[in-house]
C-alpha cells in the first residue's frame, strides 16, 4: 500500500513537473524537497537522457523534453 501512495504522488509530481521547463537541478532540488516533506527516505534522484531510465521511476523532465529525473528506492 505504501508504494502505491508513494508511486502516485511521484507520478503527481511528474504531471506538474512536465509543464514547465525548468533547469534539471532545480527541479532535481524540488522534487527532493517533496520527498523529504513527505518523510521518503533511502532514495536516489537521477538526471539522465529521455528514454535511458530503465527500470527507475521517471519524475520529471527537463531541458526542455531532453533530459528526464528518475527516481530509484534504496
Amino acid at each position: 500500500m505504501k508504494q502505491l501512495i508513494l508511486g502516485l504522488a511521484l507520478f503527481s509530481l511528474a504531471g506538474s513537473a512536465l509543464a514547465a521547463a525548468k533547469p534539471c537541478e532545480e527541479l532535481k532540488a524540488e522534487i527532493d524537497a517533496k520527498l523529504k516533506a513527505k518523510g521518503v527516505a533511502a532514495y536516489s534522484l537521477e538526471v539522465v537522457d529521455k528514454g535511458s531510465a530503465g527500470d527507475k521511476s521517471v519524475v520529471g523532465t527537463c531541458e526542455a523534453g531532453s533530459k528526464e529525473i528518475v527516481y530509484q528506492r534504496g
